[in-house]
């Protein structure tokens, strides 16, 4: 595994009771890379995900994570919270929030500490942990909603308040599942600038379906078919990919994008 690399999958397989989900498909993520990952509905990418974060395991292939100090691991013969130990964090597609608690105690619940919820909410913070909350929040542009209720917030707030939860950890590798979904157009614009920020300090992978979002914030691109790794380049590469625009054809809004380059 080369030493820029922070995962890499190899041939990994996934059949749900003789579905393919996921065929042979191999995939290598180098240390600060945003990646996004794209195909039409059904080609794997989610499946992708939660094998890298250990939701779903492999019938076949491996997953292979390099930590910090440069030690391998198979994270398809670990736990999920192991792998979420290792530096792997996950943001799923709905905010998994408490909204009556304030946005600065989510952070607070996010804290590694082996309490009950009730305990770390009542734990005395220190000035440093205090000073990266608001430092995390500030990053996710919610730092002048630290004391409002978290129900309150907008969808893309509560977004990023989630992003800003994981942030907390200091994870390694976070993956994306259609993080601007049913965002607005400026909540969607802010939530690119954040990927982008994010990735100066981890690597990131984001499954996407919004072709103008990931034209505009995208360096490189793994295009997915059927389970399969069908094609990985810039996005205008991929725009002009014979296969890719064949699997594209047909799919409405996402063809469009991808074909004419909108």
């Amino acid at each position: 595994m080369n030493q820029l690399l922070v995962l890499q999958a190899e041939q990994v397989t996934v059949d749900f009771d003789g579905f393919v989900a996921v065929n042979q498909m191999s995939l290598s993520l180098e240390e600060g890379e945003l990646r996004f990952l794209i195909g039409p509905n059904g080609a794997g990418k989610t499946t992708m995900l939660d094998m890298m974060c250990g939701k779903t395991k492999p019938t076949g292939g491996k997953i292979i994570y390099r930590d910090l100090v440069g030690v391998e691991h198979d994270v398809t013969r670990m736990k999920e919270h192991a792998i979420a130990e290792l530096g792997i964090g996950r943001k799923f597609q709905a905010p998994s929030i408490f909204g009556s608690l304030t946005v600065y105690e989510n952070m607070e619940l996010a804290m590694r500490q082996s309490h009950s919820i009730w305990t770390q909410l009542r734990a005395k913070r220190t000035i440093e942990e205090q000073t990266k909350i608001m430092s995390k929040l500030d990053l996710v542009g919610l730092a002048g909603q630290a004391n409002v209720r978290a129900g309150g917030l907008s969808h893309g707030q509560k977004q990023w308040l989630e992003i800003g939860m994981i942030l907390i950890e200091e994870p390694r590798l976070l993956l994306f599942d259609e993080p601007v979904a049913g965002m607005t157009d400026a909540e969607t614009e802010k939530t690119g600038h954040l990927l982008k920020e994010i990735a100066k300090t981890a690597s990131v992978v984001v499954v996407e379906h919004d072709m103008d979002f990931v034209r505009a914030f995208a360096n490189k691109v793994t295009v997915m078919h059927e389970g399969k790794f069908l094609f990985e380049g810039t996005m205008d590469e991929v725009s002009k990919d014979a296969r890719v625009r064949e699997v594209y054809l047909g799919k409405g809004k996402e063809r469009d994008a991808v074909g004419s380059g909108k």
